[in-house]
């Protein structure tokens, strides 16, 4: 049975913080629905309204040009471990840019300073509805490593390559949409 909070209680960041895996859900008016799936070591809770993830190069851009768009954003982590459980966070989206003082801040104060190599931006979500439910339908599997070749990727390509990728690939969605990405 689902059940719905106005907020993240403690049990809720205590099931986040035990989580490799999280999914971003997000769409526009019209086009396509866009899932991505994200390691957990960028994601950090703000507060029990508010949570941020540093976004790394990848293929598309959706997310970002279905904030720009629309704004909608779900998070939603399983367990695949442990007890079975889902936790879904409903709210609205934004891109904060790279190079932005709130990128800098946010990148000081949550990572250390340290920006992994191949970093886009980050994305906010400041949410009003925390949905659990049961997970009994999610597998269990077993947590193994991360995989290197997003880093290897990136240092293959260095900054002045990420940038020339960014401008070919990141630059509008699937369904010609904005992304904003080198807009400031």
């Amino acid at each position: 049975m689902a059940k719905r909070f106005a907020q993240l209680e403690p049990h809720h960041r205590d099931f986040i913080a035990r989580q490799h895996l999280f999914f971003t859900a997000s769409a526009a008016s019209e086009g396509r629905v866009n899932v991505s799936p994200r390691g957990t070591d960028s994601f950090r809770v703000l507060s029990d309204n508010a949570a941020f993830f540093l976004d790394r190069t990848g293929s598309g851009n959706e997310t970002a040009a279905h904030l720009l768009a629309d704004g909608r954003l779900t998070i939603m982590f399983c367990a695949f471990e442990g007890p079975p459980l889902i936790l879904r966070l409903y709210g609205r989206g934004r891109v904060i840019a790279r190079g932005s003082a709130e990128y800098g801040d946010l990148l000081a104060e949550h990572f250390g300073g340290e920006e992994p190599l191949g970093a886009r931006q980050m994305t906010r979500i400041d949410f009003d509805l925390v949905q659990t439910s049961c997970g009994y339908g999610v597998p269990l599997l077993d947590y193994r490593d991360e995989r290197p070749q997003m880093d290897g990727w990136a240092k293959a390509k260095g900054p002045d390559g990420i940038r020339d990728y960014w401008a070919e690939k990141n630059l509008v969605s699937m369904d010609g949409l904005p992304t904003g990405l080198l807009e400031a």
